[in-house]
């Protein structure tokens, strides 16, 4: 089974059960909370960046393909004229 890591990523449920399992395991381990807290912080900054990139990067392709379409309505009007 391949992992689809675009989608993966762009998973604010995914970056929700890093950052739990993170603190899980720091806590485990006997690591400051003050720390624990400080790299989950991290993770959740890093989650809302690559979420928010990954989308946008969607909604600029979605654009891209709607003027494709756009411009090939166009020129296949002005060749029929």
């Amino acid at each position: 089974m391949k992992i689809d890591w675009k989608k993966k990523l762009s998973s604010r449920k995914f970056w929700a059960m890093l950052a739990a399992l993170v603190l899980s395991i720091l806590t485990a381990f006997g690591v400051p909370s003050l720390t624990a807290e400080q790299v989950v912080v991290i993770i959740t900054g890093i989650g809302a960046i690559a979420v928010y990139m990954l989308t946008e990067g969607a909604i600029d392709k979605a654009a891209v393909s709607e003027e494709e379409k756009e411009t090939v309505i166009v020129e296949e009007e002005t060749d029929e004229e």
